[in-house]
């Protein structure tokens, strides 16, 4: 999926491109207000994974110790390599 970060102007001046963007291309749009992310414009349905869905996931599962064991593993190295996002409106 695309994202491409516009001004709240622009994006009114041309919002249905960008609806027709966001609904045939899965495009998203991050509007920006002085410079600043305010708003999102997207396509609806998309797949979003929370830490709840995971971990209802997650409680279903029968892992065997060694899973287990290399499944907290590589949390520990997600947790410590990855950032969390910036977006204000998440």
């Amino acid at each position: 999926m695309r994202k491409t970060s516009i001004s709240v102007t622009e994006a009114a001046r041309n919002f249905a491109d960008c609806v027709n963007r966001a609904h045939y291309q899965n495009a998203t749009f991050v509007l920006l207000k002085n410079g600043q992310p305010v708003a999102r414009l997207g396509p609806e349905g998309e797949k979003v994974c929370t830490g709840r869905d995971l971990a209802r996931v997650l409680s279903r599962l029968q892992l065997s110790v060694q899973e287990s064991a290399a499944w907290h593993g590589d949390l520990q190295t997600a947790r410590k390599t990855l950032k969390a996002p910036v977006e204000k409106w998440r």
